[in-house]
């Protein structure tokens, strides 16, 4: 088995792993490097650098999940990232950074991605949301298996404000939310977002995913509710399988 290299680009901190790409899950373990703030080009390309030589039994295509849309390997938003990456070639600085080829997905894409080869969405036909709470809300949208790319429902207004700085992960610590209070904001997104795009599925994913056990049973929609399976590695794994199917291509 060779490895593929997934790297997830998160609000806090630059995870990557090795991964398996035909059974979808990291092998050994995964290894993180802070953020810089704001993300600024040259230190973002000289932190991935610094992962990529972390993982030498990892040869071929690099896999980055980013916090953008992304078309062509071009970043086209910048919410939660510094500005100059909007029309930055993100795949050419990772190629760079990495010294082979590199490839870049929306990271709710690549979450989504995973979770739907080789987690919670396996297998699920219909409309399935993958929703990613963390820093903001990156959301995933797949029909019949197909994913309709770079959808960022997380910008959506919900009740006057964007569903991210109602319901993210940060919004319930920097507010100091309980569980049953950032619930109620959640289940407002969700209730939105069912009535424009009546999923039959959603997946919670995210940060917050690794304590759905807490929180789960308060969370309402008209579609079923699932945890993630993979956890805080389904961007990992859903950059490393982007960028092992576009390398076969």
């Amino acid at each position: 088995m060779r490895a593929t290299l997934g790297i997830d680009l998160g609000g806090s901190a630059i995870k990557a792993g090795a991964v398996d790409a035909a059974a979808g899950k990291v092998v050994g373990e995964v290894q993180s490097v802070p953020t810089p703030p704001g993300a600024p080009l040259a230190a973002t390309r000289d932190a991935l650098a610094t992962l990529v030589a972390r993982f030498p039994e990892c040869g071929g295509a690099v896999g980055l999940a980013f916090p953008s849309v992304i078309k062509h390997g071009v970043a086209h938003t910048a919410t939660n990232v510094a500005q100059a990456w909007i029309g930055t070639d993100a795949a050419a600085l990772l190629t760079a950074a990495a010294g082979r080829p590199g490839y870049v997905v929306n990271d709710a894409d690549a979450a989504g991605m995973a979770e739907m080869r080789a987690g919670a969405g396996r297998g699920e036909r219909g409309v399935v949301m993958m929703l990613t709470f963390g820093t903001g809300i990156g959301t995933a949208l797949f029909v019949d298996g197909r994913l309709w790319p770079n959808t960022e429902l997380g910008h959506l207004e919900v009740d006057g404000q964007e569903a991210e700085h109602r319901a993210s992960a940060r919004t319930r610590t920097v507010e100091r939310l309980d569980w049953p209070a950032w619930c109620e904001r959640v289940n407002r997104v969700l209730e939105r977002y069912h009535a424009l795009l009546w999923p039959d599925l959603y997946i919670i994913g995210g940060g917050v995913s690794e304590r759905f056990e807490e929180f789960g049973d308060l969370l309402r929609a008209p579609a079923r509710i699932v945890p993630a399976q993979l956890r805080q590695t389904a961007g990992v794994v859903g950059a490393a399988l982007y960028a092992a199917d576009a390398a076969g291509r």
